[in-house]
């Protein structure tokens, strides 16, 4: 009859060490096989390992001699991948760059620099004008990465996003693709025109401070408002941003920049309002009313206002609204009131569950609540 074939068993560290303080104490090596469905083999391995290293790994318990022939066998492989390369090479630098253009879907270009004596610089400049190996490989990605983020995601957000997906790349060859695909992120530079308006000068001082920190354990809000054109008519967009992980707590959106604007952002926030401790924000009056001040008092949230005139107070909600600006209204036209919250209901949640954001160690929002806890300034 044919035995039927065991299956592939694998036994902890733990399980190891017991078995052979069982066997040190007197239990017989049969009865060890028999009661624990062992093979006498593996048995007798796991005791030898444990009087010659104490450790159960296979490299802990290797001799000089095998450890010796391993790197023996590494240091042959490298050297006929090396001297397969030297066979191919000339004395003249345009024939040791025809043979580097042909092994590039062979070995590392790193490894052909330094077999052929050229430096990578120079490979680089060769064959940027012709499209080695590379250029053809991810454009696809990129492309859908790219398109993804609203158009906004430049080489770093990209590099990222490719890293998760396992694709391992620099940001010049994707730079490379970019210029080659006429991909251009929407962000453009910084233009601050500095005005002169009127402010609220209330007394409530400002409580925060630019204590931006990712990761604090105090649940702080910060808000602010915009304009978006809709339909040859302004609307407005309310955000309420978590400072702790810079995550989109709530929104709203209305034709008119009143307190009940704000307070319709805070009625949709998913969690209790008594679990907040600071609501930081600009001196706009739709800030500071009775309407918000009897919300705050009943839930004993305390107040925090910006210095008057000093958008700086408030960087991480401008910074925020920079990025909605450029990522989401740039380029769009929007015809009703529905239709643009609808839009922003639908990037809300890419920026919280999808965004890569470079505060939070290129993670989203929602995915960096579930790491450990960390303590950085941003």
């Amino acid at each position: 009859m044919n035995q039927q074939k065991r299956s592939k068993r694998t036994f902890s560290a733990d399980f190891k060490s017991q078995m052979v303080k069982l066997y040190l104490q007197g239990k017989s090596r049969s009865d060890l096989v028999k009661e624990y469905d062992l093979t006498p083999s593996a048995l007798d391995r796991w005791i030898y390992q444990s009087s010659q290293s104490g450790s159960f790994k296979s490299k802990d318990n290797r001799t000089p001699e095998q450890n010796e022939l391993i790197a023996l066998r590494k240091e042959l492989k490298q050297l006929r991948m090396e001297n397969d390369i030297l066979k191919q090479a000339g004395t003249d630098n345009g024939t040791k760059i025809k043979i580097l253009k042909n092994n590039l879907h062979r070995y590392p270009i790193a490894v052909l620099c330094r077999c052929l004596g050229i430096s990578r610089h120079y490979a680089y400049y060769q064959c940027k004008a012709t499209k080695y190996k590379s250029i053809s490989y991810y454009v696809e990605e990129i492309l859908t990465i790219f398109n993804r983020s609203y158009q906004s995601y430049g080489t770093r957000r990209i590099r990222f996003a490719l890293r998760q997906s396992g694709i391992c790349v620099s940001r010049r060859y994707i730079a490379r693709v970019m210029k080659s695909l006429s991909l251009t992120s929407k962000y453009t530079v910084k233009r601050y025109r500095a005005r002169q308006t009127a402010s609220n000068s209330a007394a409530i001082a400002n409580q925060l401070q630019r204590q931006f920190d990712v990761g604090t354990e105090r649940q702080i809000i910060v808000a602010d408002l915009t304009y978006i054109r809709v339909n040859q008519c302004l609307n407005y967009l309310c955000v309420l941003l978590n400072l702790s992980n810079r995550q989109i707590a709530s929104y709203s959106v209305g034709q008119h920049k009143t307190a009940g604007l704000v307070m319709s952002a805070l009625s949709r926030i998913k969690q209790p309002l008594s679990s907040f401790n600071l609501f930081h924000s600009d001196r706009g009056k739709e800030f500071d009313n009775q309407l918000l001040d009897e919300c705050f008092n009943t839930f004993n949230i305390q107040r925090s206002l910006s210095k008057k005139g000093c958008p700086y107070d408030n960087a991480v909600a401008e910074a925020t609204f920079k990025t909605i600006k450029t990522e989401f209204v740039k380029g769009k036209k929007f015809v009703t009131t529905e239709e643009l919250r609808q839009s922003f209901a639908a990037y809300a949640y890419w920026y919280n569950h999808k965004r890569l954001h470079s505060s939070l160690g290129y993670l989203p929002p929602i995915e960096f609540n579930k790491q450990p806890p960390l303590n950085f300034v941003v």
